[in-house]
């Protein structure tokens, strides 16, 4: 038996009712109505900040093999991966990419607990733009280790890329292997079918991909292991500065002379250039105002200027004077030595007080320590205040410059090629000229200037060992 009280109503009564119980509620009524829905459906829809699905990283570093499907392909389209335990989500972001031939333009996350990335019981690791942006609640894959995330044989991550074509993808651990030193970060041994190209519209059935890819039963895992074995990829596992691998791997396909992969390959195989007497030498424009300023002081002018027998004196040391036109004793028409002498408050080594120029704190022990000088250098350049662009070019600078021989020239023309490729352009819409390189704010091309040999003529060094030694702690500098 039915109790007819119990009966569902049709949605033309419930709306009636509704609309019913409405009318005999009094404005104050409605207001706290409406708030009261508001909460509900807030608290219907908000994810919990407490969720955490992530796991303890393994005591030691093991290879995972990993089979990465591309959801919803029919047939199959996947890749069997053996990846390091240790590394990073964004660095498996950067092995998803390259194993299905993607240029990385879109955005991405990874998903631990639920059933697809988007899954509100699922926990989120956010892409650098996501995480920046701070609307979604999860942790940058920076800092989170693929090891945090899977454990044991079964084992499965989530993993979208493109919000727009949604291509997602269910990363499945499907067996532990010992590793070794010379364990790469990641290899392919096996896979299906070539990937949906970029922004194809999300398809993912054989029929649909024949319109776009030439073959789509195509799969080669020499091109897949060539591509993980880039020699930029590779820098990504070997502790080069962050932002500097997000900049290489997004400019990588705009660079159609091949400089940049050539360069990576010769940074690989780096090693120290410069100690001991040839710092000494190079670093002498430093460490003359340093030990100068700690000895005697600098007298400012009332203009704030130092004084001509100062600028002479300093002329003599800094290598940008020796081919400078002019009478090298007012600071005020000396450029170089007043950008010189700028750079060295805003590096942390001098200060002003009372109308003296004076060694900071910091400055007094590096003055007579080369090597300590060097490292405090390769901290500051990239780690003052500055703008994207400036950012950028000088990340740029110094990759190029860290990959060089002495007596090798920065690629300003290169740089500026790629950085207008990539998303700059001049105040008046023109593209990036090595002018444009030589005086940012944060004083780095007068560095290179003031620790390498100067060229007569034109703007230009050659680089010192120094200045690539300096360069190559500096990309790699924590």
């Amino acid at each position: 038996m039915r109790d007819p009280s119990h009966e569902p109503l049709d949605a033309e009564e419930l709306r009636r009712q509704f609309e019913s119980m409405l009318a005999s509620l009094q404005p104050n009524e409605l207001l706290t109505l409406q708030d009261q829905l508001g909460r509900a459906a807030a608290d219907r829809f908000a994810r919990p900040a407490s969720i955490r699905h992530r796991k303890e990283p393994l005591a030691e570093t093991v290879v995972f093999r990993i089979r990465v499907d591309l959801d919803d392909a029919r047939p199959p389209i996947w890749r069997r991966l053996d990846v390091r335990s240790d590394v990073s989500l964004e660095d498996v972001h950067r092995i998803i990419q390259a194993a299905f031939g993607w240029l990385d333009y879109h955005l991405y996350r990874f998903a631990l607990g639920g059933g697809s990335p988007f899954d509100r019981r699922s926990e989120f690791f956010l892409c650098p733009f996501d995480a920046q942006e701070g609307e979604e609640v999860g942790t940058p894959v920076a800092e989170v280790r693929l090891d945090e995330t899977l454990h044991e044989p079964g084992d499965v991550l989530r993993y979208v890329y493109d919000y727009g074509d949604s291509w997602e993808l269910t990363l499945k651990l499907e067996s532990i292997h010992e590793a070794s030193e010379d364990s790469p970060w990641a290899r392919c041994v096996d896979g299906r079918r070539a990937a949906p190209p970029e922004d194809c519209g999300g398809i993912t059935d054989a029929e649909s991909l024949a319109e776009v890819v030439d073959d789509p039963a195509h799969f080669d895992i020499d091109e897949v292991n060539t591509a993980l074995s880039d020699p930029i990829r590779s820098l990504v596992d070997s502790g080069i500065d962050a932002r500097l691998c997000v900049l290489l791997y997004q400019v990588q396909p705009l660079d159609g002379s091949g400089e940049l992969t050539a360069s990576a390959t010769r940074l690989a195989a780096s090693s120290t250039v410069a100690t001991g007497d040839q710092l000494e030498a190079d670093l002498l424009p430093y460490l003359w105002f340093l030990r100068r300023a700690r000895d005697e002081g600098f007298t400012l002018t009332s203009a704030g200027y130092l004084k001509p027998a100062d600028v002479v004196a300093a002329s003599k040391v800094l290598p940008t004077m020796k081919y400078f036109i002019g009478a090298k004793n007012r600071e005020v028409q000396s450029a170089p030595v007043l950008h010189f002498r700028e750079s060295l408050l805003r590096m942390g080594l001098l200060r002003k007080h009372k109308g003296r120029l004076l060694p900071t704190r910091v400055g007094t022990r590096l003055a007579d320590d080369p090597q300590a000088l060097a490292d405090h250098l390769a901290d500051r350049l990239l780690n003052q205040k500055m703008d994207r662009f400036t950012e950028d070019a000088s990340l740029l600078m110094l990759f190029f410059a860290a990959a060089s021989e002495p007596g090798d020239h920065i690629p300003l023309e290169t740089i500026g090629a790629l950085l207008t490729a990539y998303r700059w352009q001049g105040t008046d819409g023109r593209p990036i000229h090595k002018y444009d390189l030589y005086h940012l704010d944060n004083g780095i091309y007068e560095f290179f200037e003031a620790v390498s040999p100067p060229e007569r003529g034109l703007r230009g060094v050659t680089l010192s060992p120094t200045a690539i030694e300096i360069a190559r702690r500096a990309i790699r500098h924590r």
